[in-house]
Protein backbone atom coordinates (compact mmCIF):
# COMPACT_ATOMS: atom_id res chain seq x y z
CA UNK A 1 0.00 0.00 0.00
CA UNK A 2 1.47 3.15 -0.74
CA UNK A 3 0.01 6.21 0.94
CA UNK A 4 0.88 9.80 -0.43
CA UNK A 5 0.33 13.61 0.99
CA UNK A 6 -1.58 16.19 -1.05
CA UNK A 7 -0.35 18.91 1.52
CA UNK A 8 3.65 17.87 2.34
CA UNK A 9 4.18 21.45 3.92
CA UNK A 10 0.91 20.87 6.49
CA UNK A 11 3.23 19.10 9.21
CA UNK A 12 5.74 22.20 11.05
CA UNK A 13 5.77 23.69 13.74
CA UNK A 14 2.01 24.48 15.16
CA UNK A 15 1.11 21.78 12.65
CA UNK A 16 -2.33 20.40 14.96
CA UNK A 17 -3.11 24.01 14.54
CA UNK A 18 -2.98 24.07 10.87
CA UNK A 19 -4.53 20.88 10.78
CA UNK A 20 -7.77 21.34 12.37
CA UNK A 21 -7.66 25.09 10.38
CA UNK A 22 -7.41 22.85 7.08
CA UNK A 23 -9.94 20.51 8.38
CA UNK A 24 -12.91 22.93 9.67
CA UNK A 25 -12.66 24.89 6.14
CA UNK A 26 -12.89 21.56 4.50
CA UNK A 27 -15.34 19.68 6.96
CA UNK A 28 -19.02 19.77 4.79
CA UNK A 29 -20.76 16.35 6.45
CA UNK A 30 -20.91 15.32 9.54
CA UNK A 31 -19.98 11.69 9.31
CA UNK A 32 -21.91 8.73 12.29
CA UNK A 33 -19.04 6.75 13.07
CA UNK A 34 -20.61 3.59 11.03
CA UNK A 35 -20.68 6.03 8.12
CA UNK A 36 -16.56 6.47 9.12
CA UNK A 37 -15.81 3.31 9.22
CA UNK A 38 -17.48 2.47 5.43
CA UNK A 39 -15.71 5.44 4.25
CA UNK A 40 -12.09 4.41 5.58
CA UNK A 41 -12.85 1.16 4.28
CA UNK A 42 -13.28 2.57 0.94
CA UNK A 43 -10.26 4.46 1.62
CA UNK A 44 -8.11 1.87 1.83
CA UNK A 45 -10.10 -0.38 -1.07
CA UNK A 46 -6.87 0.05 -3.60
CA UNK A 47 -2.94 0.25 -2.79
CA UNK A 48 -3.06 3.92 -3.52
CA UNK A 49 -4.27 5.84 -0.40
CA UNK A 50 -4.08 9.49 -0.29
CA UNK A 51 -3.52 10.10 3.88
CA UNK A 52 -5.06 13.54 3.54
CA UNK A 53 -8.46 12.54 2.73
CA UNK A 54 -8.14 10.27 5.66
CA UNK A 55 -7.65 12.93 7.90
CA UNK A 56 -10.45 14.99 6.65
CA UNK A 57 -13.02 11.91 6.81
CA UNK A 58 -11.83 11.23 10.67
CA UNK A 59 -12.05 15.15 11.50
CA UNK A 60 -15.55 14.63 9.73
CA UNK A 61 -16.99 12.68 12.92
CA UNK A 62 -18.18 14.35 15.57
CA UNK A 63 -18.23 12.81 18.81
CA UNK A 64 -21.44 10.77 19.74
CA UNK A 65 -20.89 9.02 23.19
CA UNK A 66 -24.14 6.52 21.93
CA UNK A 67 -22.12 5.75 18.85
CA UNK A 68 -18.31 4.61 20.84
CA UNK A 69 -19.27 4.31 24.36
CA UNK A 70 -19.46 0.55 24.25
CA UNK A 71 -15.84 0.31 23.04
CA UNK A 72 -14.61 2.59 25.75
CA UNK A 73 -13.21 -0.05 28.48
CA UNK A 74 -11.38 1.99 30.93
CA UNK A 75 -8.62 0.29 33.20
CA UNK A 76 -8.13 1.93 36.88
CA UNK A 77 -4.54 1.77 36.42
CA UNK A 78 -3.30 2.85 33.05
CA UNK A 79 -4.58 3.50 29.41
CA UNK A 80 -6.40 1.12 27.44
CA UNK A 81 -6.90 0.00 23.61
CA UNK A 82 -10.02 -1.08 22.07
CA UNK A 83 -10.30 -2.71 18.63
CA UNK A 84 -13.27 -1.08 16.62
CA UNK A 85 -12.33 -2.31 13.39
CA UNK A 86 -9.45 -4.23 11.72
CA UNK A 87 -9.76 -2.35 8.08
CA UNK A 88 -9.09 -5.66 6.14
CA UNK A 89 -5.64 -5.94 7.11
CA UNK A 90 -5.20 -2.31 5.69
CA UNK A 91 -5.66 -0.37 9.13
CA UNK A 92 -7.04 -0.57 12.44
CA UNK A 93 -9.15 1.98 14.18
CA UNK A 94 -9.17 1.62 17.85
CA UNK A 95 -10.71 3.91 20.81
CA UNK A 96 -8.32 4.27 23.42
CA UNK A 97 -9.39 5.11 27.19
CA UNK A 98 -7.24 7.73 29.56
CA UNK A 99 -7.98 7.58 33.06
CA UNK A 100 -6.93 10.44 35.36
CA UNK A 101 -3.35 11.69 34.98
CA UNK A 102 -3.09 8.53 32.56
CA UNK A 103 0.00 8.52 29.49
CA UNK A 104 1.65 6.88 27.03
CA UNK A 105 5.28 6.34 27.08
CA UNK A 106 7.33 7.81 24.56
CA UNK A 107 7.15 5.61 21.39
CA UNK A 108 7.20 5.65 17.10
CA UNK A 109 5.06 4.08 15.14
CA UNK A 110 6.81 1.24 13.37
CA UNK A 111 6.76 3.20 9.95
CA UNK A 112 2.79 3.53 9.74
CA UNK A 113 0.78 6.68 9.59
CA UNK A 114 -1.23 7.59 12.99
CA UNK A 115 -3.87 10.04 12.78
CA UNK A 116 -5.44 10.68 16.53
CA UNK A 117 -9.34 12.25 17.38
CA UNK A 118 -10.27 13.39 20.69
CA UNK A 119 -13.88 11.75 21.42
CA UNK A 120 -14.27 13.33 25.15
CA UNK A 121 -12.11 15.35 27.40
CA UNK A 122 -8.19 16.52 25.97
CA UNK A 123 -5.05 15.11 25.89
CA UNK A 124 -1.59 16.77 25.72
CA UNK A 125 0.82 15.24 22.84
CA UNK A 126 4.53 16.16 23.41
CA UNK A 127 6.64 15.66 19.92
CA UNK A 128 10.28 14.37 20.37
CA UNK A 129 13.37 14.32 18.18
CA UNK A 130 14.60 10.71 17.78
CA UNK A 131 17.52 10.24 19.82
CA UNK A 132 21.42 10.42 18.36
CA UNK A 133 22.49 7.05 17.53
CA UNK A 134 25.83 6.51 19.55
CA UNK A 135 28.70 6.21 17.18
CA UNK A 136 30.39 3.36 20.52
CA UNK A 137 29.66 2.21 23.40
CA UNK A 138 31.60 4.67 25.19
CA UNK A 139 29.46 7.65 24.41
CA UNK A 140 27.26 9.45 27.40
CA UNK A 141 23.37 8.92 27.39
CA UNK A 142 21.55 11.70 25.57
CA UNK A 143 18.06 12.99 27.11
CA UNK A 144 15.78 12.96 24.40
CA UNK A 145 14.77 16.72 23.15
CA UNK A 146 11.61 18.05 23.03
CA UNK A 147 10.37 19.60 19.74
CA UNK A 148 6.85 20.83 20.23
CA UNK A 149 4.15 20.36 22.99
CA UNK A 150 0.38 20.98 21.96
CA UNK A 151 -3.11 20.08 23.78
CA UNK A 152 -5.97 18.55 21.64
CA UNK A 153 -9.51 19.43 22.07
CA UNK A 154 -12.81 17.95 21.86
CA UNK A 155 -13.62 16.47 18.16
CA UNK A 156 -10.17 17.96 17.06
CA UNK A 157 -7.14 15.88 15.07
CA UNK A 158 -3.88 15.43 14.87
CA UNK A 159 -1.46 13.30 12.96
CA UNK A 160 2.01 11.73 13.17
CA UNK A 161 4.43 9.35 11.42
CA UNK A 162 8.06 8.21 12.07
CA UNK A 163 9.04 11.24 9.42
CA UNK A 164 7.63 13.51 12.35
CA UNK A 165 9.66 11.82 15.42
CA UNK A 166 8.15 10.19 18.64
CA UNK A 167 5.48 11.23 20.98
CA UNK A 168 3.90 10.97 24.08
CA UNK A 169 0.50 11.07 24.76
CA UNK A 170 -1.31 11.97 28.24
CA UNK A 171 -4.74 13.11 30.04
CA UNK A 172 -3.25 16.46 31.77
CA UNK A 173 -6.49 15.96 33.74
CA UNK A 174 -6.94 15.00 37.17
CA UNK A 175 -10.05 14.32 37.67
CA UNK A 176 -11.68 13.72 34.14
CA UNK A 177 -11.16 10.98 32.07
CA UNK A 178 -10.67 10.81 28.34
CA UNK A 179 -11.53 9.22 24.99
CA UNK A 180 -10.01 9.13 21.43
CA UNK A 181 -10.44 7.32 18.32
CA UNK A 182 -7.23 6.46 16.40
CA UNK A 183 -6.39 4.92 13.09
CA UNK A 184 -3.28 3.23 12.26
CA UNK A 185 -1.95 2.04 9.18
CA UNK A 186 -0.31 -0.27 8.23
CA UNK A 187 -1.79 -1.68 11.72
CA UNK A 188 1.54 -3.22 13.63
CA UNK A 189 1.84 -5.30 16.71
CA UNK A 190 4.84 -3.97 18.44
CA UNK A 191 6.32 -0.32 18.36
CA UNK A 192 9.50 1.16 20.12
CA UNK A 193 9.17 2.80 23.24
CA UNK A 194 12.22 5.48 24.10
CA UNK A 195 13.46 6.43 28.07
CA UNK A 196 13.46 10.01 28.10
CA UNK A 197 16.47 10.79 30.02
CA UNK A 198 18.55 8.21 27.89
CA UNK A 199 17.22 8.00 24.90
CA UNK A 200 18.14 4.19 24.76
CA UNK A 201 14.54 1.88 23.32
CA UNK A 202 12.93 -0.85 24.19
CA UNK A 203 10.38 -2.97 22.21
CA UNK A 204 6.16 -3.21 23.43
CA UNK A 205 3.66 -5.15 22.08
CA UNK A 206 0.76 -3.60 21.11
CA UNK A 207 -2.54 -5.29 22.81
CA UNK A 208 -5.92 -4.87 23.08
CA UNK A 209 -7.74 -4.50 26.28
CA UNK A 210 -10.87 -5.40 23.71
CA UNK A 211 -12.05 -6.18 20.65
CA UNK A 212 -15.25 -4.73 18.98
CA UNK A 213 -16.86 -3.80 21.82
CA UNK A 214 -16.61 -7.28 23.85
CA UNK A 215 -15.96 -8.03 27.20
CA UNK A 216 -13.06 -7.13 28.88
CA UNK A 217 -9.74 -9.03 28.69
CA UNK A 218 -8.69 -9.14 31.84
CA UNK A 219 -5.19 -11.53 31.21
CA UNK A 220 -4.18 -9.37 28.48
CA UNK A 221 -4.25 -5.67 30.35
CA UNK A 222 -2.85 -7.42 33.50
CA UNK A 223 0.05 -9.18 31.33
CA UNK A 224 0.68 -5.90 29.37
CA UNK A 225 4.30 -4.51 30.47
CA UNK A 226 3.95 -0.75 32.43
CA UNK A 227 4.81 1.96 29.76
CA UNK A 228 5.21 5.08 31.44
CA UNK A 229 8.51 6.28 32.14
Amino acid sequence: MQAYSEDPGLQCVSRMKLLNEKNDRNTKVSLSLSELINRLHDAFATDHVNIDYVKDLMASYRSNPLEWKKYAKFDRYRYTRNLVDEGNGRFNLMVLCWGEGHGSAIHDHANAHCVMKILQGELCETRYAWPTKCKNQTEEPEELKELERNTVGLNEICYINDSLGLHRVENPSTVNPAVSLHLYSPPFSTCSVFNKQTGQKSTSKVTFWSKFGEKRNREIQDSRCPEDN
